[in-house]
This record gives C-alpha cells, structure tokens and sequence, in this order.
C-alpha cells in the first residue's frame, strides 16, 4: 500500500483497516472508471463514522471501505449487496433525500476487502446542526410514520443487531457498564444500573415487525433551517421491532417535544419502554468505547443516558 496518509478519521478498532487515499483513488479508477473518472479526486470524510471509512469523490460520489475484516470478504460483498439492495429501498420510501446505490467494489492494491460506492448528499449532519426544533421534531415524526406504514413484504427481521430480543443483548450491556463504571461516579452508575435491570427482561415485541433505519443518530440526519432534509447510512434499512426508530428521539430530542412526538406516533407504554430500551443498549456502549477515540460519539452516548434518566415512568 501506498504511504499516502489516509483518513477517514482516528483508530477505534483493534483490529482496523487502514487504507490510503491513493488506494481508494487506484481502485475506483480500475474498477468505477465510467463514473469517476481516470484521475477521481478523493477526499477523506472525517466525522463520527465507526463502521466505515468514507471518501468523497468529486462532487457526487461516495466510496465506503469497511473498517473491520469482520466474517471475511465473502461474508461482507454479501453484507454490501445486502446492504445495496436496503439502500434503494430506502430511497423509494423516504420522504427526504438519501444516497443512491451505485455499486460494490472488488479488493485490490493490497486493500483485502471488497467496499461500497454511493452517491454523494450534500448537507450538515445532526452533530453540527440544532435538531431539537418543532420542525425537526414534526419531520422525525412523518419519517418513522413513512417507515411504518411501508410494505415489509412478509419479511421477519433479520437476527443482527438491533431490533429483534432487547434480551439478547444482556451480555454486551453487562459488559459496557462494567467499563463505564471505571469513569462514572457510584450515584449514576447505580442509576444507570437500575435503568437496564428494568429493560434486561424484555424479549421480543408483541407487535408484528415493520421498516426501520435502525441507527437515527446525529450524524446519519442532514439538517436545514432546523428541518430534517436528508437521510444517511441506510444499509441496514429492514423489519425490526416498531419501536426500534424511536431511538431518535432521545438521541436527537430534548424533553420539551418527547411527549408530543409519543402521542403523534401512538406509542403505548410498552412500545415507548422498548424505544428507551434500545436507546440505552447503543447509548452505553457509545459512552465507553469511543470515550478516547471517537469523543464526539462518546458524548452522544453520555447525552442519550442522561436523557433517558429524566424520562422515567
């Protein structure tokens, strides 16, 4: 590989991948050449990804390069077209603008995973914009609305991730508030604690799945203006427990639209202890993992916590 720094920002894995900019350059250009160009120009998008390196080529593509080998590369072209195919369903039912699918790429020149390319969405994300706004606040409601009432197609969720059995995560919370209590005082962890004892129990929803983005954090919404203009990172787009979405509102939301957004979108208190649920699974983790070497995400993770300990039954 080429000594040409890359970088799509700090090292978060123990196992990551780098790669440089010249590489990202040479691949697009032997495999993507129609699109971009001979000579494309690259450049590193740095900002709160974790699970991607992203480069911005030319003014309307994206190229996406894994940053853990994960199950290997036949596992991950597989995850990408999965992911590819989410993508432009995402797009036919989204009521704001996201990325287009526009292929998966091969490894080569010492790169050993197979990568993605998107096109590019122009905007500011969540982490450098106002979100909690009445008009994000009504727009955040017609997108989950829209995700809802799209067509699942008989689709079960997959069993990745978020969005199946709150349950199955016990040992990966366990884990983080064991590595969060390191750095937290006695009163919030015994608090934080509490707060899991009482979501560890539930299992899956008693509700049928529906179309979920999975991950509505800051950094995958485009804001204008104080409105929702723009939609990222929809790879995992699929069924997943209704309330899964609902991560979003403590994670983008202040209190003072909490309540208005549940009635708006018909929550029950189950439903509404689920969201919360899935909101403190990813939000613990943030909070420890990325602490040093993503602190902007750590952040998110603590501001998420603290949002949820306000909003107790």
């Amino acid at each position: 590989m080429s000594d040409t720094p890359t970088t799509a920002g700090p090292v978060m894995h123990a196992d990551q991948i780098d790669i440089s900019i010249d590489v990202v350059a040479r691949l697009l250009a032997g495999q993507f050449g129609p699109l971009v160009g001979r000579h494309p120009t690259v450049t590193p998008v740095t900002g709160s990804g974790t699970v991607n390196a992203i480069f911005r080529v030319g003014d309307e593509v994206t190229a996406r390069f894994p940053l853990q080998p994960g199950a290997g590369p036949d596992q991950l072209r597989d995850d990408l077209a999965a992911e590819q195919a989410a993508l432009a369903e995402l797009a036919q039912i989204s009521p704001v603008a996201t990325p287009r699918p526009l292929g998966v790429g091969e490894p080569g020149h010492g790169h050993p995973l197979p990568w993605a390319v998107q096109t590019w969405l122009d905007g500011v994300d969540g982490f450098r914009a106002e979100t909690s706004t009445a008009g994000f606040a009504d727009d955040l409601v017609s997108l989950v609305t829209a995700f809802r009432e799209a067509d699942t197609r008989g689709r079960p969720f997959c069993g990745r991730g978020r969005g199946g059995s709150v349950a199955d995560h016990g040992p990966w919370v366990e884990t983080c508030l064991h590595e969060t209590a390191r750095f937290v005082d006695s009163e919030t962890m015994g608090r934080l604690t509490r707060l899991w004892h009482g979501f560890r129990d539930l299992g899956f929803a008693s509700t049928p799945p529906v179309m979920a983005h999975g991950d509505l954090i800051p950094g995958n919404v485009l804001v204008a203006d104080g409105r929702l203009v723009g939609l990222l990172d929809g790879g995992g787009f699929g069924p997943a427990d209704r309330s899964l979405d609902l991560v979003s509102v403590w994670h983008l939301l202040g209190p003072e639209w909490w309540q208005s957004v549940r009635e708006r979108l018909g929550s029950d208190d189950e439903e509404w202890q689920r969201g919360r649920a899935w909101a403190f699974e990813q939000a613990i983790g943030l909070w420890w993992y990325y602490r040093t070497s993503n602190p902007q995400m750590s952040r998110l993770g603590e501001r998420t916590l603290r949002r949820l300990l306000v909003d107790q039954p």
